[in-house]
């Protein structure tokens, strides 16, 4: 069970998430919807230098062009990028041609049943899929949970790890686990405090819960 926590912002949260044992640590750039989140490149590469062997840097972005996204990876040096829009599967191409060694993850919204076809269309591009909620005005960090009958299809049909997020908290998490059987989850606002920092609690419980569920899945 791989565990990520995204929109870290500063040193102070960094250093939460990396004494919870955290597997991945997402940072925003590029965002085209609302998010308290978004960080500079120059940030986000300080955030990303400043990381532990064996801990993965995610770069999550809205951007729907490669160019720009790849300008920004460059910058940062991402081992993951998360494509939290929906591009063209020339474009995703393009990003696979100018990152060779950057994983690729897409974000699929679960709003309907829709999603699973394009869940499908999408699994030969990346390497990974991502089920998250979104709003009228947010594609992630929407704090909001969405059909999980539904993400538990899309697993079962895919060949690919698929991650779920989307209202994920400590209190829901070990439902929506079992629920849906995931690969890995990723989780924003629901180990935040009212200021919006990573809260030390919220996200070791997080942690621990996902590392519990995985050691009684092998037993």
């Amino acid at each position: 069970m791989r565990v990520k926590i995204c929109g870290v912002r500063c040193f102070a949260d960094l250093q939460v998430v990396l004494s919870a044992g955290v597997d991945g640590v997402g940072f925003i750039l590029g965002a085209r919807h609302r998010t308290e989140d978004e960080v500079s490149p120059q940030r986000a590469a300080e955030l990303v230098a400043a990381l532990p062997p064996f801990v993965s840097s995610v770069m999550v972005t809205h951007l729907q062009e490669a160019a720009p996204i790849v300008a920004l990876a460059l910058r940062v040096r991402p081992t993951t990028l998360q494509l939290h829009d929906a591009l063209p599967a020339g474009e995703i191409q393009d990003l696979r041609t100018a990152l060779p060694g950057t994983k690729l993850i897409q974000a699929i919204h679960v709003v309907n049943e829709n999603a699973i076809a394009e869940a499908a269309a999408l699994e030969p591009l990346v390497d990974a899929l991502l089920l998250d909620s979104r709003t009228a005005d947010r594609i992630g960090g929407t704090g909001q949970t969405h059909d999980w009958s539904i993400s538990r299809r899309i697993v079962e049909a895919c060949g690919k790890p698929v991650i779920l997020a989307g209202g994920l908290r400590p209190a829901n998490l070990a439902s929506a686990l079992a629920a849906v059987r995931p690969a890995g989850v990723d989780v924003n606002s629901g180990v935040e405090n009212a200021a919006g920092e990573k809260d030390p609690d919220r996200v070791r419980s997080f942690v621990r819960l996902c590392r519990a569920h995985h050691l009684s899945a092998l037993a």
